[in-house]
């Protein structure tokens, strides 16, 4: 693997163990790989697929949020939570409200940070509430407000990943969050989850509280299936090791795991002695074969083993969207 970790040097010298033509032959690509390597697409396709994915994920947000958030009466944060708010107390069309609130909130965005704020971002403020409006005579399937805030925040948290894989955005309270950063210097995530609480609060006032606990249920229920979709279901481990026997793993790695590795520069805290620390990334399905190869290599190695959030490069996820 040729990615390092910044603050961490590469040792080189007689200790450095890299695959050659002499020792080890360059790995050849299975036919999964060949193909993914093998796929150019032009930068056209690629803005036109980006788009596509936020039609998609926008018409996504506006059917979950139409069969199971605003007929339950969950106001799960965001502008679309205001509109749940609004239709309740003075039965305003939530898509009229996203649209008055969405419309100014992006004008903002456009004052603050200029131009480059983003097209996608426009049109997600527009697509969302004209899906809302054009699929706002749908029947929920259910009146059970606790299914309702976990396939609402489910349906919800599919349509803004894929918003987000497109590199888009639906606009909302996100525009005055990042409004906030820049003339604060408050945390992105912060800044959010101040608005949407501020919703969520508001919802168990003007409708119950009861409906604030579930609205608390939809919200985690879309973070945690937005970060699915950004980064997929297969994680990936990143492995540490320690060994007096450095050649000895990188070998078993190399040749047997047939993974690329590492070499940091390491230093003990408390003998001072400088000793390498190999890193390995591996799949979720090869970490049990690389604590067996390590154990044979040297008994007495330490390891680390720790998730990864996401991996791009040869052998691991490929995005052609993100290319």
């Amino acid at each position: 693997m040729r990615n390092e970790p910044i603050n961490a040097r590469r040792e080189d010298g007689p200790h450095h163990v890299e695959p050659t033509k002499a020792n080890h032959p360059p790995r050849k690509p299975k036919g999964s790989e060949r193909r993914r390597r093998s796929v150019r697409i032009s930068p056209r396709m690629r803005e036109a697929g980006s788009y596509l994915l936020l039609l998609i994920g926008s018409f996504v947000v506006a059917v979950s949020f139409n069969l199971f958030l605003l007929p339950n009466r969950i106001a799960s944060g965001g502008v679309s939570g205001i509109s749940v708010l609004m239709d309740q107390l003075l039965s305003i069309p939530p898509a009229y409200t996203q649209w008055v609130l969405n419309i100014p909130l992006f004008a903002a965005g456009l004052l603050v940070f200029g131009r480059g704020y983003g097209l996608k971002t426009a049109l997600g403020s527009v697509l969302l509430p004209l899906f809302v409006l054009l699929t706002s005579r749908m029947e929920t399937p259910t009146h059970d407000p606790l299914l309702s805030a976990v396939y609402g925040g489910l349906g919800v948290g599919i349509g803004i990943g894929l918003v987000f894989r497109g590199r888009g955005s639906t606009g909302g309270l996100s525009i005055a969050a990042h409004i906030l950063q820049r003339y604060t210097g408050m945390r992105l995530g912060l800044a959010i989850a101040v608005f949407d609480a501020l919703v969520i609060v508001a919802a168990g006032i003007l409708i119950s509280p009861e409906n604030a606990l579930y609205a608390l249920i939809g919200l985690f229920v879309t973070s945690k299936t937005i970060d699915v979709v950004q980064t997929g279901f297969q994680t990936s481990k990143a492995a540490f090791i320690i060994s007096n026997e450095p050649d000895r793993v990188s070998q078993a790695i190399l040749h047997d795991l047939d993974r690329g590795l590492t070499r940091l520069h390491g230093e003990g805290g408390y003998t001072g002695q400088t000793r390498p620390v190999l890193l390995a990334v591996v799949g979720q399905n090869e970490v049990a074969k690389l604590k067996a190869l390590v154990k044979d290599a040297d008994p007495n190695a330490f390891v680390i083993i720790s998730n990864t959030a996401e991996v791009l490069g040869e052998g691991f996820q490929y995005d052609p969207l993100n290319k």
